[in-house]
């Protein structure tokens, strides 16, 4: 047993300890940066559903989400945005600004079953968002315009899948 303590002894525990502390400290700031950049600047999410076709697939899109835009103010009618559903909050959903604060927005009140159109004026502070397709979506039209703060980002590209990657077409 005294062979196997002197070897034990001279096992250099203070560098093996510190080079274990170091590339823990390592791994905890490559964990911050990746939240960093996830909360602040970038992020990937899943869109799936029927409410974006034809824009987005109906089994899912991984999409690349901007969120420096929305903090700047920058969400413009056209562009996709992700954001808080007004009826659950648990959800989040992707719909096209069609209006944002001041402007009038028209749009069709029973698309399935007549052409009657209403007109509303979009308060300041808020959006108005629809999914492209407006036979299967819960949008604006059935809960208003929404707070601007409810817009977690602004989808700018298609990573997923690879057949459809690119930037998704803000000028439908």
């Amino acid at each position: 047993m005294s062979g196997f303590l002197r070897r034990l002894a001279g096992i250099p525990w203070r560098n093996i300890f510190g080079e274990a502390l170091h590339r823990s400290f390592l791994v905890a700031q490559g964990f911050c940066a990746v939240h960093i950049i996830n909360e602040h600047l970038l992020s990937i999410a899943i869109v799936r559903g029927p409410s974006m076709l034809p824009a987005m697939n109906l089994a899912g899109d991984v999409v690349a989400v901007d969120k420096v835009s929305v903090k700047r103010g920058r969400v413009a009618p056209g562009d996709i945005v992700l954001l808080v559903s007004p009826e659950d909050p648990r959800k989040v959903v992707a719909k096209r600004v069609l209006g944002t604060g001041g402007d009038a927005v028209t749009y069709p009140v029973d698309p399935g079953n007549s052409d009657a159109s209403n007109t509303v004026v979009v308060p300041k502070g808020h959006v108005w968002v629809q999914g492209d397709n407006i036979y299967a979506s819960r949008d604006s039209r059935h809960f208003g315009a929404v707070p601007y703060g409810l817009i977690q980002g602004k989808i700018f590209c298609r990573v997923w899948p690879v057949e459809g990657w690119g930037s998704i077409d803000s000028n439908k």
